[in-house]
């Protein structure tokens, strides 16, 4: 282990740099302009794919450019936007049936009640986040209900309206296993085990999505559940990784297919991968046979 001393290097000094590399150039104007817009590094992961083995030399294969490096910058930033897009419809979703089937069940205060939890330490840390956004919210309707009311929390409905994604799923997560908490699961399509699963690994691509970070050949930290007995067909997970963009593309699909029919998220993915012919959907965990799946193909 040594101490970093690499100094930092001009725009044209990187470009000179990514040519001693073997890196080809057609338009280097343009290459300045991205890498003073967008940075070398944030670039660096997209060219990475283009080096030849062992990589850590940080040799170019023969033909890598940087105009298809910045492809693949495209590529990823527009699933990215199309995937964080699709996540929020979900997690509207998902917060609208808690309430609904939890509020009927329990009253409207239910995700206070300790008693529902299997953690009372982790539903404390929760309910604490909950209580900070409740506190620190200027929405109209939280500021009506503190005048009025002396509750020092609102109901689910205003509560999981102002909260986060994450401490929504937490809540979830955190239930003790009951006919409501199975209810909510099997709304769309799963069990409760794989559905507390999938939400928890959408909140950490939807964290991975808006700090724009790597998302079309990663391999998440984050392995959500392959689900026992989904409600309709889900996909073909012989031989399928479950931490690549590929399950985590069908995991979206399928609930989408169960909120919404006739949602445009498989039009909108075909569309991406019509605008980039060149992208290696092998490296994103799709096998050769993907749009026969049927969540794929209807």
């Amino acid at each position: 282990m040594v101490k970093y001393n690499k100094p930092a290097l001009t725009y044209k000094e990187q470009l000179s740099q990514l040519l001693e590399r073997g890196l080809e150039v057609v338009d280097r104007e343009k290459a300045i302009h991205l890498l003073e817009k967008i940075s070398y590094y944030r670039l660096s992961a997209y060219w990475h794919p283009f080096l030849r083995i062992p990589k850590a030399d940080n040799h170019f294969k023969s033909g890598s450019t940087f105009e298809k490096a910045f492809k693949l910058y495209c590529f990823d930033r527009e699933l990215r936007q199309i995937v964080l897009n699709d996540i929020e419809k979900i997690e509207i979703a998902v917060k609208a049936k808690m309430i609904y089937i939890m509020s009927h069940q329990y009253g409207p205060n239910w995700y206070i009640d300790k008693e529902l939890y299997t953690s009372q330490k982790d539903h404390s840390k929760t309910i604490e986040i909950l209580r900070k956004e409740f506190n620190n919210s200027k929405e109209d309707f939280i500021i009506a209900f503190k005048k009025k009311y002396f509750d020092t929390l609102p109901p689910s409905w205003m509560a999981l309206e102002i909260t986060s994604f994450g401490a929504a799923s937490s809540l979830y997560r955190g239930l003790k296993p009951s006919r409501a908490k199975r209810e909510v699961a099997e709304y769309f399509g799963l069990d409760d085990k794989s559905f507390s699963s999938w939400l928890h690994t959408l909140v950490h691509i939807r964290n991975v999505c808006a700090h724009h970070s790597r998302f079309w050949n990663r391999a998440f930290r984050i392995s959500p559940q392959i689900p026992r007995k989904p409600k309709r067909e889900f996909i073909d997970s012989t031989g399928i990784k479950n931490n690549k963009s590929y399950y985590i593309l069908s995991m979206i699909q399928f609930l989408l297919i169960e909120i919404n029919p006739k949602s445009s998220f498989k039009r909108k993915i075909d569309d991406l991968f019509e605008k980039y012919p060149m992208i290696d959907k092998g490296v994103m965990g799709f096998p050769s046979n993907w749009e026969q799946e049927s969540i794929w193909s209807e």
